[in-house]
C-alpha cells in the first residue's frame, strides 16, 4: 500500500466500509478539497466523504465564484477598511490580512496547476474570478486524488464518533449508491459541509442543509454569528441562479412598468417589500456595451436561464424573486478557537461556510468573494494542523473505544415524516416578513413553533432506511433555525445583514460576537473577549 492508502477492516455486511485514517474530511467543496490536499501534503492518511460527488456538488461547482484578492498593499489596506465598515466592525485585522495572504498564494498555485483564469486588459491572469467553478473543482479533485486521498462519493456523514474523553474519533454515514453504511475512525476530523440554505432552490445549495452544524453541536461545540444568516439572493423568478453582481445596472419596475424607487444595486429589502404584495420586474438595459461582453466571459452561468427561455435581459423585462441563501452567503457557523480553525472539541476542525466567517467578514460577507477566499485559506490551515494533531496521538489512536453522538433523526423512539418537518421549518425561515424583516414578536412567534418541532424530532428517526439522510437534514435545519432566531432575538440592534425593524440603529455597545449552542435548550451569550474597538477608527 502507498503512504496515503487506507486499510479496509472486516465488516459484517459486505456493503459496509470500516476504515482507519489520520484525517477525515467531511465535505468535498473548495474548503474540504483544500483541507484534504493540505493534510495529505503533510504526510497524513486522508479520507474525504461527500454527500454528493466531490468536484461537482455544492454552490461553487455549480456557478463559479469571485475571490477576495488584493495584491497591491495600498489597495489591500483600503479594501480591509471598507470591509470592516460593511461588516459592522466585527471582523479582525489579523485574520483579514492572513486570509488575503494565503488566498494570494493559493490562487497563484491554481494558476501553476493549470486553472484557466480569464485575462485582464493587460493580458494577465485575472485572479479575482474563478468563473469556471466546475473546472476549479475538477482540478481540485484531481489534485487530492493524486495526493492519495481516498474519496467516498455519495456518502453523507450522519454523526460524529468521539472517544471516552470526548475527543473526536471519526464519523459514520451511509453509502447512497453502493448501499450499506460506512464508518471511518480518525485521529482528527475536519467539518467542511458548507452552510445552510434550507433547500430554498438556490443554485448548488440542495446539499447545504446545516448537517455539520448539528454534528458539531452534538459533540459539544458552539456556533457563532448565527444571527448573520438572512441573505436572500436575487434571481429570475423561474431560475435558481443567484449571482447578483450584474444587478448593479438593473432597473426594477412594478408590473405596470413604473420604476421602483430605492433599488440601487438590487437593494434586497426594497424588492422584498414589494414582492410581499405583487411581482417585481427587472431589466439590464442600462448596462454599458463594453460590460455586456465582459459579463458573458466572466460569468456565463448568469445568462443560461435567459438563453433557455429566449429572453434578452438587456432589452426585455423579466420577473425576479429572492431565494434565501442563509449561512451559505451569511457569516455565521461553527465557532473556532484558534488560527488553525480548531474547535473546542479536541481534534475537530471547521472550515469554509461550515465555520463562522466573522473573523474576516464580520456581519456581512457581500457574496462569494470573501467567502471563497476564506474557504481556500481555512481549509489549507486546518488540513495542515489536523495532520500534526493526528501525528501527535501516535499509531494506536484508532484503537480507541468510540461511540456515536448523533440522536435526532438517527436514534428513534418514534418516526417522523422528514418532508413535513422540512416544510414546517421553511415556513418560518423563507418568508421575508419573518427572516428579513425581523422583530421581537415575529422571532418569538417562530421560535415557539420551531422549539415544538425540535422536541418532536430529537428522539425520532426516519420511517425507512431510504429516508435516513432526509431525516437527518430535517433535524439539522430545525436546529440551525433555532440558533439563528435565538441569536437574532438577542442582538437588539441592526448590524450588517441582521436588521431589526424594532431596533434599526447600530449599537456601539453591542460590538461583540454572539455565541449560541445547545439542542434541547438553546443558549446565547456574548463572546468573552470583544472585538478590538480600534477597528472602528480605521
Amino acid at each position: 500500500m502507498g503512504v496515503n492508502q487506507l486499510i479496509e477492516q472486516q465488516s459484517n455486511n459486505a456493503s459496509d466500509l470500516d476504515l482507519h485514517t489520520d484525517v477525515l474530511v467531511i465535505g468535498g467543496g473548495p474548503a474540504g478539497a483544500w483541507a484534504a490536499l493540505s493534510a495529505a501534503s503533510s504526510g497524513a492518511k486522508v479520507v474525504l466523504v461527500d454527500k454528493g460527488y466531490c468536484g461537482a456538488s455544492g454552490s461553487t461547482a455549480a456557478a463559479g465564484t469571485t475571490v477576495w484578492f488584493e495584491p497591491n498593499e495600498e489597495q489591500r489596506a483600503q479594501e480591509i477598511a471598507k470591509r470592516q465598515r460593511v461588516g459592522g466592525f466585527l471582523s479582525e485585522l489579523s485574520w483579514m490580512e492572513r486570509v488575503l495572504e494565503q488566498t494570494h498564494t493559493n490562487l497563484y498555485q491554481l494558476g501553476n496547476w493549470g486553472y484557466p483564469f480569464s485575462l485582464d486588459q493587460q493580458g494577465q491572469p485575472y485572479y479575482p474570478s474563478l468563473h469556471q467553478g466546475a473546472e476549479y473543482m475538477r482540478l481540485m479533485r484531481k489534485k487530492i486524488q493524486k495526493a492519495g486521498v481516498q474519496i467516498l462519493d455519495h456518502s453523507p456523514a450522519l454523526e460524529l464518533l468521539v472517544d471516552l474523553q470526548g475527543a473526536v474519533a471519526g464519523a459514520c454515514g451511509i453509502r447512497r449508491q453502493n448501499g450499506g453504511r460506512w464508518r471511518v475512525k480518525a485521529a482528527s476530523v475536519i467539518i467542511a459541509t458548507g452552510g445552510c440554505a434550507f433547500l430554498s432552490k438556490a443554485l448548488g445549495c440542495n446539499v447545504l442543509t446545516g448537517d455539520g452544524y448539528l454534528m458539531a453541536a452534538e459533540a459539544g461545540v458552539a456556533m457563532s454569528g448565527m444571527e448573520f444568516s438572512n441573505i436572500y439572493g436575487l434571481t429570475p423568478a423561474w431560475s435558481s441562479v443567484t449571482k447578483g453582481a450584474y444587478y448593479r445596472w438593473a432597473t426594477f419596475t412594478y408590473e405596470d412598468g413604473t420604476e421602483i424607487e430605492d433599488t440601487a444595486f438590487g437593494k434586497r429589502s426594497t424588492i422584498a417589500k414589494v414582492l410581499l404584495t405583487e411581482p417585481v420586474y427587472c431589466s439590464l438595459h442600462k448596462t454599458p456595451e463594453e460590460v455586456r461582453t465582459w459579463m458573458r466571459t466572466i460569468q456565463h452561468n448568469f445568462f443560461l436561464p435567459f438563453e433557455r427561455t429566449g429572453i434578452d435581459p438587456f432589452t426585455q423585462r423579466f420577473p425576479v424573486t429572492l431565494r434565501l441563501e442563509g449561512t451559505v452567503r451569511g457569516t455565521g457557523g461553527i465557532h473556532i478557537i484558534d488560527n488553525s480553525c480548531a474547535t473546542s472539541v479536541p481534534g475537530l476542525y471547521a472550515v469554509g461556510d461550515a465555520a463562522t466567517r466573522e473573523f474576516v467578514a464580520g456581519a456581512s460577507s457581500g457574496g462569494g468573494s470573501i467567502n471563497a477566499a476564506w474557504a481556500m485559506s481555512s481549509g489549507y490551515w486546518a488540513g495542515s494542523d489536523a495532520a500534526k494533531y493526528a501525528f501527535s496521538l501516535g499509531n494506536k489512536v484508532n484503537e480507541r473505544k468510540v461511540q456515536g453522538v448523533g440522536k435526532a433523526g438517527i436514534r428513534s423512539d418514534s418516526n417522523f415524516a422528514p418532508q413535513e418537518v422540512i416544510g414546517a421549518v421553511q415556513a418560518e425561515v423563507l418568508p421575508y416578513d419573518r427572516n428579513l424583516f425581523r422583530t421581537e414578536d415575529n422571532l418569538k412567534d417562530s421560535l415557539k413553533r420551531l422549539d415544538n418541532l425540535w422536541h418532536s424530532v430529537k428522539y425520532s428517526g426516519a420511517a425507512s432506511e431510504d429516508q435516513a439522510l432526509q431525516a437527518r437534514e430535517a433535524a439539522a435545519m430545525v436546529a440551525t433555525s433555532r440558533w439563528m432566531y435565538n441569536a437574532a432575538l438577542t442582538r437588539t440592534e441592526s448590524r450588517g445583514m441582521h436588521e431589526r425593524q424594532d431596533y434599526q440603529e447600530l449599537d456601539p455597545n453591542q460590538q461583540y460576537k454572539l455565541l449560541s449552542g445547545g439542542l434541547d435548550t438553546v443558549w446565547v451569550k456574548p463572546e468573552q473577549h470583544s472585538v478590538n474597538k480600534e477597528l472602528v477608527t480605521l
